[in-house]
């Protein structure tokens, strides 16, 4: 009984996630890493990032994923704009690589980013 209520509660997060139109009312929130390492070459870039079905899965995940990247300060995805903001420091990461970065989360084939630019 343990076991199908465990896999009843995975079954329904996964499925939350993963519905089109659903209405989310959250707003952005950013990750902020501290590293000790000076920044040599501050960056701000945004992207626009396709795919993102839910603001606490999708979004955050996204989020986490490039905050932890080396090199990266501060990165925020808003769901709604569906837009990714990331301050890092252009000696250690380029736009590139935050792009790729983005598309290779979850299965690689979920996540597409547009218009990704420094600003």
């Amino acid at each position: 009984m343990k076991k199908i209520f465990i896999l009843a509660v995975a079954t329904l997060a996964i499925v939350s996630c993963k519905k089109e139109g659903a209405d989310n009312n959250t707003t952005t929130a950013s990750t902020e890493v501290k590293k000790d390492q000076p920044v040599a070459e501050a960056k701000k870039a945004t992207m626009k990032i396709e795919g993102m079905t839910c603001a606490m899965g999708c979004a955050k995940t996204i989020e986490n994923k490039l905050a932890g990247l080396e090199g990266v300060q501060k990165a925020a995805v808003d769901f709604e704009k569906k837009e990714a903001t990331i301050e890092y420091d252009g000696q250690v990461q380029t736009i590139e690589t935050l792009s790729k970065t983005v598309e290779e989360v979850a299965d690689g084939k979920t996540y597409k980013v547009k218009e990704a630019k420094n600003i």
